[in-house]
């Protein structure tokens, strides 16, 4: 007993309270945030885009549009892929994303591309849920934790075959939308950002665990696209969830996607400079 002692004084001695932030994001300054709040104020809705429970559909946004996905009937967590329109090579960076931000995203946050393009592909300017913050247990919503569930997962865990995962409806999706072949296109479907859900690790084991989701009728996230996006987006078979996924069980109901034009002048006036340079 007293040798255990001895070795855990030993080792606490070891344990550093210092915390240092790996990565500080770039910040918007006063000036450029101003013209982002100001071209959102004058939205002009272009097109819509539905996503069916346990589907998913994709759409096309321009450089400088807006897109909101919205809740329509009742609490549905979406899954989000996003790619360049022009080189569906260049993709979200889930990894990077949450390195500079966090494990959940909200206004101000930026949805950044993959090596070697690595530039920010959308631009989160609104968000409906920014009052749920994080709980005491760490919980928040719109993760960049999880990446998607899917049928290999399911298959090792469950010892069955689901055919409506996330994973699989974005790959369906992606086919329609590019018309590649399906070895191809599944290896460009990526981790993705967890739209509405609400998530976090637990205290204990550091798992990371699943809660309803808070958002409601009426809720929405909003981005700027910036660069030409080819978005896919998934409606969880989870539902909201609370209690399971990777299955029929849940209640859900379908996701809107909404694409808007912006009249503000102060929309082209948007500063580029976070692209990076290095090649």
């Amino acid at each position: 007993m007293k040798t255990k002692l001895k070795q855990l004084s030993k080792n606490k001695k070891l344990v550093s309270s210092k915390k240092v932030i790996a990565y500080t994001p770039p910040k918007f300054s006063v000036v450029d945030w101003k013209r982002y709040d100001a071209a959102r104020k004058h939205l002009v809705l272009k097109k819509e885009v539905l996503v069916k429970p346990r589907r998913a559909n994709y759409f096309k946004v321009k450089a400088g549009q807006f897109f909101r996905i919205n809740i329509t009937t009742g609490p549905q967590v979406g899954d989000l892929n996003l790619f360049n329109l022009k080189n569906l090579n260049e993709k979200f960076f889930s990894g990077k994303t949450r390195a500079l931000y966090g494990t959940h995203l909200s206004t101000k946050d930026r949805l950044w591309s993959c090596f070697p393009y690595f530039r920010p592909m959308a631009t989160i300017t609104h968000d409906t849920l920014d009052w749920y913050g994080y709980e005491i247990d760490g919980a928040s919503v719109h993760d960049v934790i999880g990446t998607r569930c899917d049928p290999y997962t399911n298959l090792l865990l469950n010892k069955n075959v689901y055919h409506h995962c996330c994973h699989s409806n974005i790959l369906n999706s992606l086919i329609q939308a590019s018309g590649l072949k399906r070895k191809e296109a599944e290896m460009l479907v990526h981790d993705v950002l967890n739209v509405f859900m609400c998530t976090g690790f637990t205290n204990d084991t550091k798992q990371y665990f699943m809660k309803a989701s808070p958002a409601r009728v009426g809720d929405y996230l909003e981005f700027r696209a910036e660069i030409d996006l080819l978005g896919v987006l998934s409606a969880c078979p989870g539902g909201d969830c609370s209690s399971s996924h990777s299955s029929d069980n849940a209640k859900c109901h379908p996701l809107k996607v909404t694409v808007y034009g912006s009249n503000s002048p102060l929309n082209k006036k948007i500063n580029k400079s976070f692209l990076s340079k290095f090649r």
